[in-house]
């Protein structure tokens, strides 16, 4: 996906700041504050007809979000495939999940109610780690 910077002229900042306030209408900060880097977020399944109504009235970059969200993928991964900043990418979603077209969960936990990672786990991690 081309970044939407791509082909101004010059280095102008406010030309640069233009786009991102566009996309998110104005709004500089995400209402939800469940939303990290590592939550993990996907498209639900189960568009209606109302739903795809409303996802074609979104930004060009709701849809590619909803697209790209087919399969798990993290808040951060997502900012990377679209290129703009996560506080944007995170602003996306949230309308995306308010409207019922996206679920957010926070990672899976290793250690829950105080138990320790599995040492098999550790033990991958550390012989991937001295092979590189």
């Amino acid at each position: 996906m081309k970044h939407w910077t791509e082909g101004f002229e010059g280095d102008d900042a406010d030309e640069s700041l233009v786009r991102p306030y566009t996309i998110t209408g104005g709004r500089t900060a995400p209402e939800r504050d469940d939303l990290t880097l590592i939550t993990l977020v996907t498209a639900t399944s189960d568009v209606s007809s109302e739903t795809g109504r409303g996802l074609r009235r979104m930004q060009p970059e709701h849809r590619t979000i909803f697209a790209l969200c087919e399969r798990p993928l993290a808040v951060a991964e997502v900012a990377s495939a679209l290129n703009l900043p996560v506080s944007v990418t995170k602003i996306l979603i949230g309308d995306l999940i308010e409207t019922g077209q996206m679920r957010a969960r926070p990672p899976l936990a290793f250690a829950q109610a105080g138990s320790f990672p599995d040492m098999a786990i550790l033990e991958a991690v550390r012989d991937g780690l001295r092979k590189l």
